[in-house]
């Protein structure tokens, strides 16, 4: 008999469980005390409950409506295959087998209370600090450089900036990404119509998701969390889950430190 879809999950879920406790009682390290694995198999229950959430929030995200068209196909100053300066439409940074594009954000220029040190060498320490970008993003990014190329087989990555393209470009090199697919928006609105820009030109870390269907490219997620309120001590964690080097941390006693990214360590 074809069980009908509660039922189905109900059974998924008491295996889950029944595999969850088998588990429990095989797993041990030397020398851990009763306390211990008792504690840690708690916090396995919470584990699973966490991976079954962010599935569900994953799954809610897909199954969103459509969302609006975008309202220009947005030109931006890049390079072309042959590596020289160009114009590239919104449209253009699709490849032809591949509908999702994804944009970050990069605060280039920093936001104006940021009096984190800039870089120590190189043109782009030539900039005003104000003018230079912000170390966080730059680590964002140091961490996406890494996964873009995985990326790149499933869907479209883009990095844009406000800063004009020749101190995007030379901070890329002094930087070592060579990955990543960098433009500027010095010359459109892209960044102010899609959150990436307060009215006052601040930039701000958005991660936008467009979806092409057909001829219509459609604006699909943005990473709002950034501007939801945050509990007491945390920050908006808006990209939280691509970023390894935050969850790093939050797998040591230490947990996240009191810290902010900088462009060089000593």
């Amino acid at each position: 008999m074809k069980l009908p879809p509660r039922s189905v999950d109900n059974r998924q879920n008491s295996e889950t469980a029944s595999r969850t406790r088998r588990l429990m009682l095989a797993i041990s390290f030397p020398n851990e005390s009763a306390q211990y694995r008792t504690a840690r198999n708690r916090l396995l229950e919470q584990e699973i409950a966490l991976r079954r959430t962010m599935e569900e929030v994953a799954a809610a995200r897909r199954e969103l409506p459509p969302g609006g068209p975008v309202v220009d196909d947005y030109v931006f100053d890049g390079l072309a295959s042959d590596g020289t300066p160009t114009k590239i439409r919104l449209s253009e940074l699709f490849e032809p087998d591949s509908g999702s594009l994804v944009i970050y954000n990069m605060m280039f220029p920093r936001d104006p209370g940021d009096q984190r040190a800039g870089p120590e060498s190189g043109e782009t320490a030539k900039l005003p600090l104000a003018e230079g970008p912000c170390p966080s993003c730059v680590a964002f990014l140091d961490q996406l450089e890494g996964a873009a190329e995985h990326a790149a087989q499933h869907l479209n990555l883009v990095i844009v900036a406000k800063a004009p393209l020749e101190h995007i470009l030379a901070f890329a090199r002094e930087r070592g990404w060579r990955q990543l697919r960098l433009v500027s928006s010095a010359g459109n609105a892209f960044k102010r119509d899609y959150h990436g820009e307060t009215d006052d030109g601040d930039q701000r870390p958005m991660l936008n998701v467009f979806h092409r269907d057909g001829q219509t490219i459609r604006h699909f997620w943005s990473s709002e969390l950034f501007y939801a309120p945050s509990d007491p001590g945390q920050d908006p964690r808006h990209v939280g889950t691509l970023e390894p080097l935050w969850n790093l941390f939050d797998l040591t006693p230490e947990g996240r430190p009191d810290w902010d990214e900088q462009l060089a360590y000593r």
